[in-house]
């Protein structure tokens, strides 16, 4: 039993593998796309740090204060990109291809989820070197930045399995793009541009009890410093919650599309 489950497990992961290298020469293919979610987040980045915030206390220097934002806004970004690239496959028929293959069927999430997680930290990374050349500095040292880079990492997993299912939810591509607004709004209404304390009452208790700020609180810990309190584990908790309904929702949402 024991052989016959490694040998199965050695299959999905072969051919997730195969997956991941189709879906990474798709991105290679289209830099356009990857230059757009590199310079949407450098943009926003730019207009925060040079337009507003100087008129904006946040009690440090505001760069600092918006770069753990901006890294979460990269991801919300990504989601998109997901979200449209599952749908894309699933409309144009490449998945009936897939059906005859003697493959892994699971393989084609894996796939586009591990693309995703690849390419947003690919853009993660450019966009906090980009923070560093405009002033950027983190006061953490590397064990600090590896907590980063963990806690960076698994939010990106859960969203990226969130937006596959989305794009499988999705008739289209357009209304997969459409269907990620929801997680691309969600960095806004949080801290990740301004403290959640400068808002309305109502406004303050989304911003302190939505998945996104925890994450941010907690990067933004790590790099500057600041107290993270109970935000570390409320931000393990949401990407765990958010991994496990994107994985499950997912997988009984291709199987549908699959069996119709």
């Amino acid at each position: 039993m024991s052989t016959h489950t490694d040998a199965g497990f050695r299959s999905v992961a072969a051919d997730s593998t195969v997956m991941l290298r189709r879906n990474l020469k798709h991105v290679l293919r289209s830099p356009d796309t990857m230059l757009m979610a590199v310079a949407l987040p450098i943009m926003l980045m730019l207009l925060f740090v040079y337009v507003f915030g100087g008129a904006i206390d946040t009690g440090t220097e505001y760069i600092d204060y918006v770069v753990p934002g901006i890294i979460l806004l990269c991801a919300a970004f990504g989601a998109s990109t997901t979200a449209v690239s599952v749908s894309t496959d699933m409309t144009e028929g490449i998945i009936d291809r897939f059906r005859t293959l003697p493959i892994a069927q699971s393989s084609f999430l894996t796939g586009h989820v591990l693309v995703s997680v690849v390419r947003n930290l690919v853009t993660t990374a450019i966009v906090i070197a980009v923070a560093l050349l405009m002033g950027f500095r983190p006061t953490t040292d590397p064990l600090k930045w590896l907590a980063v880079l963990g806690v960076i990492g698994i939010f990106i997993f859960g969203l990226s399995y969130l937006s596959t299912a989305l794009g499988l939810l999705a008739e289209n591509p357009e209304a997969a793009s459409g269907f990620t607004f929801a997680i691309m709004f969600l960095p806004y209404v949080s801290s990740a541009f301004v403290p959640a304390d400068s808002m309305p009452t109502w406004l303050q208790w989304f911003a302190e009890n939505q998945p996104v700020t925890p994450v941010i609180e907690t990067v933004r810990g790590l790099l500057m410093g600041t107290e993270i309190g109970n935000s570390a584990w409320l931000a393990l908790a949401w990407c765990a919650a958010i991994s496990v309904v994107g994985f499950v929702w997912s997988t009984v949402l291709y199987r549908r599309r699959v069996a119709a």
